[in-house]
């Protein structure tokens, strides 16, 4: 059966969530502070994390870093209270799979958790991805432009692995938006161009390139500057 550990320090809101995800068909346990909640998310024994920023003893960012920095790939849906482009790129950029703003409908946060649980699932039997000179290891989390290693965020992560998947495709803003964070594109949020431009700052500014009015487009470059080939690799 599916784990869901939830770190919220308002025990009211924990107790709903764990109702709720109950009567869904998962398990959950609750822990109340920052330090236990990076104690039980390392402990392997759960499948998603639910993590609320404002947390005693440690807070929720720091526990995402502490996460990340671990090599933990448990997915983590994050709640906060601060309704911000700011806080969303914090929390997304620490390492977080997704971000929900206080108060939030219940069912649109069961969507999410099932969403992450499915992308959880299929990483497991991702290939690697090859688009000219620029390589994606799916399962080891990695990415390398000739042998050398970039060093990349969770979220840049997914952001990259969309672009490979759809090598040479324009994306819309709507439909990046909708396959890395997991919902639609609404108001003037400008995340995705955030994280475009910090994607081109550590793989080059060529590589993705601006089709204006419509999205952006991955080129795969060679050594040589020319376009090189694109698509899934499988692993061995």
């Amino acid at each position: 059966m599916t784990r869901i550990l939830i770190a919220d320090d308002e025990p009211r809101i924990a107790a709903f969530l764990a109702k709720g995800l109950t009567a869904a068909g998962y398990t959950t346990t609750q822990v109340f502070d920052g330090v236990k909640a990076l104690d039980y998310a390392t402990s392997g024994e759960f499948d998603l994390l639910i993590l609320d920023i404002t947390m005693p003893r440690m807070d929720g960012l720091t526990v995402l870093k502490n996460l990340r920095n671990m090599h933990s790939t448990i997915p983590v849906i994050v709640l906060t209270a601060a309704d911000s482009l700011e806080s969303t790129v914090a929390a997304l950029d620490g390492g977080a799979d997704d971000h929900m703003t206080k108060p939030f409908r219940f069912e649109e946060l069961l969507s999410r958790i099932k969403l992450r649980l499915r992308g959880a699932q299929v990483v497991a039997s991702a290939p690697t991805f090859v688009c000219g000179d620029l390589s994606l290891d799916v399962n080891l989390r990695t990415a390398e432009i000739r042998g050398r290693v970039i060093d990349l965020s969770a979220r840049e992560f997914v952001m990259a692995r969309t672009f490979m998947e759809n090598a040479g495709k324009v994306l819309s803003r709507e439909q990046l938006l909708s396959r890395v964070w997991g919902y639609h594109f609404e108001g003037s949020s400008n995340v995705v161009d955030v994280y475009v431009r910090y994607l081109r700052h550590k793989l080059g500014a060529d590589r993705i390139q601006t089709v204006r009015g419509v999205g952006y487009r991955l080129v795969c470059l060679g050594d040589d500057g020319t376009n090189g080939h694109s698509g899934p690799v499988p692993t061995p």
